[in-house]
């Protein structure tokens, strides 16, 4: 059988997603500049019978004007739409693709190479399931590729395809292929991927992409197609309900419903759930879909939900499982990626938004910054544009966050400037525990919910944190002076210390209502001209 007739009866047998079908996979393609990204993918479309006769037609059209290769047909045209990028040829913006074969759709991020686009191959790399990396036969593995190898395992890509391009330029030789992949290989357990799976190719050619090669028979694997047809990915999924509410959906008086889309778990018509910002709970009412009521929500579905009770629930709020054991935070560690080309200014007033949340952030540390040279982590005073380093993060107020590793969606943030409105990090949280104890926390979580609802909470909060600690250490020594025994200094101190916040915001608590007490008799004696 011929090459031709290879590929028509490939094309003859894709038929519609069915039961048969592995299902859909996400990946990328990354690396460095002019490594054959976007002709890699436009090839695929190609041998997988994706591209129409006109669209042919036009990329023939488009080759004689704007392709790199001379008269050639130019498939990387097939996948760079922008006009800034068919003039440069190079590619700025990620550029979704969509395909299928007879065994599994896919949908293809083909993402910049230009270290000045770091940021989108990092926005293509946080929705995807398997990475591409592909590196020039001619160059090796440059500091590009080791960045795009980082940032893909950051964002939690653990499969990946070592696609060594051009090897028609070095002579199909087994000896180049191996040499990279070595080299590659040596630095695997840096980067943490669970496989790595080297292809050589000749993406121009369309040589082990979906046929094998006759020029490199000393390979023995499988096709670039094959492989991805085949690939299983077992997606880490939260076991906890998380909800980040999106719209409180108010349609009409007798309806009040909480839309968004669930990240984790599942949940049922009759479980408890509680309210990130308040810790309120309820019961599930009803879960609301376009279709009408289901009885189960799980995660991937959008859907919108009621609940038995009148509580506050609004934007950027939370519904979790009552019996989840994540709370809101006010701190975490993180990596970030920098964007900006203005470097990190600690205890900067930055905005952040994780989910359906924005509120106030600070960089209050920085920690070791990672060396694409050498491959290791190391001691930084700065953090410029593409820099990746590990930093802790204060809130001001607090947040419900989960480890990326844990929950892509409860795990992931950006931070953007105040004044410029410009995304300057991307980030996934590490640790999403902060130095405080968890006594410290249930104590702070309990004060927060005596507080009235038109209470400034931080700033009282606030000011108790930094008033009991003083008197605690007072209370020490005038017991001390009084009884001359340290023991019974130390437990009177420590009661105060446990003991005194709790009474200081019951009075405040009473203190308020009796304020508005007083202020809503003002207002019906104004009403009632009682004045």
């Amino acid at each position: 059988m011929t090459k031709l007739e290879a590929k028509s009866e490939f094309i003859a047998n894709a038929e519609p997603i069915g039961q048969n079908q592995i299902g859909l996979l996400r990946f990328i393609t990354c690396g460095s500049v002019d490594d054959g990204k976007s002709t890699l993918i436009g090839r695929m479309l190609f041998d997988a019978g994706q591209v129409f006769d006109d669209q042919i037609e036009a990329l023939d059209e488009a080759s004689k004007k704007f392709s790199t290769i001379g008269q050639e047909r130019d498939y990387a045209l097939l996948v760079d739409g922008l006009a800034a990028e068919r003039e440069q040829g190079i590619t700025i913006d990620v550029a979704y693709r969509y395909f299928r074969t007879p065994k599994r759709a896919f949908i293809v991020a083909d993402t910049p190479g230009h270290e000045q686009y770091t940021r989108n191959m990092a926005n293509g790399a946080s929705n995807a399931e398997l990475a591409i990396i592909l590196i020039d036969a001619r160059k090796g593995v440059l500091p590009q590729t080791r960045r795009h190898a980082l940032i893909t395992s950051l964002m939690g890509v653990k499969k990946v395809v070592l696609a060594i391009n051009k090897m028609d330029l070095v002579d199909y030789s087994q000896q180049v292929f191996d040499e990279i992949k070595a080299d590659f290989l040596s630095h695997s357990s840096v980067f943490g991927f669970d496989e790595v799976y080297a292809i050589p190719l000749a993406a121009k050619n369309g040589e082990n992409i979906l046929l094998k090669s006759d020029n490199m028979k000393w390979y023995q694997g499988k096709s670039l197609i094959n492989y991805l047809e085949t690939v299983q990915i077992i997606p880490a999924e939260s076991q906890n309900f998380h909800f980040p509410v999106q719209w409180v959906n108010r349609p009409n008086l007798d309806f009040r419903g909480f839309s968004g889309f669930v990240t984790g778990g599942e949940i049922k018509v009759g479980d408890k759930i509680r309210v990130s910002s308040s810790g309120q709970t309820s019961n599930i009412a009803r879960i609301v879909t376009y279709d009408g009521d289901i009885a189960k929500a799980q995660n991937g579905q959008s859907v919108t939900l009621t609940l038995d009770d009148e509580i506050d629930v609004s934007r950027g709020d939370i519904i979790s499982s009552a019996k989840t054991e994540l709370r809101t935070k006010t701190g975490f560690t993180a990596d970030i990626l920098w964007c900006s080309a203005t470097p990190l200014s600690l205890n900067k007033e930055y905005l952040i938004k994780s989910a359906t949340s924005e509120i106030n952030a600070y960089v209050v540390a920085l920690g070791n910054g990672f060396d694409f040279e050498n491959l290791k982590n190391k001691e930084i005073d700065r953090l410029g544009m593409n820099g990746v380093a590990e930093v802790e993060i204060r809130l001001s107020k607090p947040l419900l966050f989960d480890t990326y590793k844990n929950n892509r969606d409860l795990g992931a943030f950006i931070l953007i400037d105040k004044f410029t409105n410009e995304t300057i990090a991307l980030g996934m949280v590490k640790n999403a525990k902060t130095a405080k104890t968890e006594t410290y926390e249930a104590i702070e979580q309990f004060i927060q919910r005596l507080l009235p609802d038109n209470a400034d909470k931080s700033e009282v909060l606030n000011y108790v944190k930094s008033w009991y600690p003083f008197s605690a250490v007072a209370t020490f020594f005038i017991v001390l002076l009084v009884t001359h025994r340290i023991d019974v200094s130390m437990l009177a101190a420590l009661l105060e210390l446990l003991l005194k916040p709790i009474v200081q915001l019951l009075h405040f608590s009473a203190y308020e209502k009796s304020k508005n007490l007083v202020h809503a008799d003002d207002e019906n004696n104004i009403d009632g001209y009682g004045i």
